[in-house]
């Protein structure tokens, strides 16, 4: 036995971090009103889920202000259940993604304020919290309005005139940038926020107003009942706010409730980097699910199938700068090699659970090739079998056999990965491993497979902005960013020489900005005709199309209404088979076919059945959507 230096009978000793976890374990619960929650401590983005927190894991070392970093995420997402009803924030969820984005930020700048305004400890946590993310994100560099978020913006003067706070010390770059812009058009809604921060349901309604006068919507589409909660304050107060302020639900509410802050992998504590080699995970967005009767009513409803979703023309500014581009001409073959390894040391346990459900497709499939042969025919090919029986008798006819025909059609199917920077982490890491493991089996099974990905060349538009700019800014640009389109593995490629290529998804700085129309429509067109009588298209993403140098000059649903269109002509005009599958992300309102699901690790088993869903004539026929 191994000898062990703990003196028989005493506890082994207690890290020095253990005691702090546990008050902010604490602190949480208290502030949030819960008393079952489980809290956890890991290197990956703090994120609140049903029952469950994540918060940041502190530095083994931590000083003082690392302390009050990990307790202001603590207390922000603790707000977030106390101050918060999830109900009331589905009903008034706009739908586009740059208003979404807005939106969120601002409740989320109300609950903090709240908690600002009541315990100065809270607030200077909260601070804390701000200085490290705006610090750690290189803001201070900021010098055009492209490369600021709007969302930040408008969150920073929501808290301002909240709590009376200053912007965080690298913050102020990005106020100064969009300040008159956001001022000229909607001074009077931000003036009139700090008035009903108590109130989620009136603050929200402002909130609209403000997306309203900020030209990031339609008419905001209230109900017609709204008009008569306002008419009184005090029920309004009372519906939404218990006797402390904040709002009041049942627990099944806050079980169900999902948020998450929007950070960087450079936002975590250094003990991030130090516990884990992977880079961290990217969760999705969260959704926010309340127990109310009423039905959820988005601010943009969804248009009809037949209405042209193009918005404004589409187009590129330029198209000179845009490339199609094999993986391995992005990176030389040593380091393919080597990110290749990383690949497959990250999930080696997930390698033996896919390949279960890999091999189940794989029968699925066999299954339906199995060749099969009708006997003792009149005419058809000669059956060898049965010519003993004619050297015995003579007079015996000939016998003959016939292959029965068999409903399995050639196919290719076409893998389509977002290479988003939102993907970045454990996301993409488990696309590639799948698409990897997809690509192999039914390659065994005589199904041409191709995988792409889709990416900008360069985050805030690159040379098609500096083209722009040169050019004097003419108006309404269409898109301005530069596309790069990568090819991990071409259709007609045997995998053993494309598996290499995946690796490329790990390499820090592939990933970027994300314009999905245009993405979807090259890998439908695909890169040439195919003689498969079948063409399948699955899509794989986490989000919806997202450029900020694009949206910072057209609409703020420019990409997103493209994105609808191209979707729907493939839907309603061609015989691809589209399906996505969205990553903590909402497709199914922009697809007929679609499945969504939390964790990046359910990828698998949901890519693998609805393969062999589609495989499958009976459950292909209808092109309903998936559940």
């Amino acid at each position: 036995m191994a000898p062990t230096n703990r003196t028989p009978g005493k506890p082994p000793k207690e890290s020095p971090v253990e005691p702090f976890k546990r008050a902010v374990t604490g602190c949480f619960k208290a502030i949030a009103g819960v008393g079952e929650f489980e809290v956890v401590f890991a290197a990956e983005r703090p994120a609140l889920g049903p029952g469950r927190v994540r918060l940041p894991e502190p530095p083994r070392r931590f000083s003082v202000k690392d302390a009050a970093i990990v307790r202001g995420h603590a207390d922000a997402l603790a707000l977030r259940l106390a101050c918060h009803d999830p109900a009331v924030h589905r009903r008034m969820l706009p739908t586009g993604d740059t208003a979404k984005a807005v939106f969120e930020a601002v409740e989320q700048a109300r609950v903090e304020a709240l908690g600002a305004r009541r315990m100065p400890g809270t607030k200077m946590n909260l601070a804390a919290m701000l200085a490290d993310r705006y610090h750690r994100g290189n803001y201070a560099d900021i010098t055009d309005r492209a490369d600021a978020p709007l969302e930040d913006a408008v969150a920073l003067m929501v808290r301002e005139r909240l709590t009376g706070e200053p912007p965080p010390p690298d913050a102020p770059k990005i106020g100064d940038l969009w300040r008159s812009y956001i001022e000229d058009r909607a001074a009077a809604d931000l003036a009139r926020l700090s008035d009903s921060v108590e109130n989620q349901r009136r603050f929200g309604e402002i909130a609209r107003d403000l997306l309203a006068s900020l030209d990031m919507g339609e008419e905001s589409g209230l109900d017609s009942d709204d008009d008569s909660e306002d008419s009184d304050d005090s029920s309004g107060e009372q519906e939404n706010s218990g006797e402390d302020g904040t709002a009041k639900r049942d627990e099944s509410d806050t079980g169900t409730a999902e948020m998450e802050m929007q950070l960087s992998e450079e936002d975590l504590p250094d003990s991030a980097s130090e516990s884990e080699a992977a880079p961290p995970a990217e969760l999705p967005d969260g959704s926010e699910l309340g127990d109310s009767e009423e039905p959820a009513e988005p601010w943009q409803p969804r248009p009809p199938a037949t209405q042209d979703n193009r918005g404004p023309e589409y187009h590129a500014y330029t198209t000179r700068f845009d490339e199609e581009v094999h993986a391995e001409e992005l990176c030389d073959a040593e380091e393919l090699t080597r990110l290749r390894a990383y690949l497959d040391k990250q999930l080696s346990h997930l390698q033996g659970v896919v390949a279960r459900l890999a091999n189940r497709l794989q029968r699925r499939l066999l299954a339906q090739q199995n060749r099969a042969w009708d006997f003792d025919l009149e005419e058809g090919v000669l059956d060898p079998a049965r010519l003993p029986r004619i050297i015995m008798d003579p007079t015996a006819a000939l016998s003959f056999k016939k292959e029965r025909d068999t409903d399995f059609r050639d196919t290719v199917v076409t893998l389509l990965i977002d290479n988003s920077g939102s993907m970045r982490g454990r996301p993409i890491t488990v696309a590639a491993t799948c698409a990897d493991i997809l690509a192999r089996t039914l390659e065994r099974c005589g199904v041409k497979v191709e995988v792409l990905g889709f990416t900008t060349k360069a985050w805030k538009g690159g040379q098609s902005r500096e083209a722009w700019l040169a050019a004097g800014k003419p108006a309404t640009p269409g898109r301005l960013n530069d596309l790069r389109h990568i090819v991990y593995k071409a259709a007609d490629a045997p995998w053993r020489r494309s598996r290499r290529n995946l690796g490329l998804m790990m390499r820090e700085g592939v990933v970027k900005d994300n314009i999905d129309g245009e993405a979807r429509d090259w890998a439908h067109k695909g890169r040439g005709a195919r003689p498969e009588a079948r063409r399948i298209l699955m899509m794989i993403s986490d989000g919806a199309p997202v450029d900020d140098s694009t949206l910072s000059v057209n609409a703020g649903n420019y990409l997103e209404r493209h994105l609808r269109h191209i979707i729907s002509e493939i839907e309603t005009r061609s015989p691809v088979e589209l399906i996505a599958v969205g990553i903590g992300h909402d497709v199914t309102r922009y697809y007929r076919r679609a499945v969504i699901i939390s964790d990046a690790e359910e990828l698998g088993g949901v890519m693998t059945e609805k393969l062999a869903e589609l495989f499958d004539e009976k459950a292909a026929a209808p092109r309903g959507r998936l559940h």
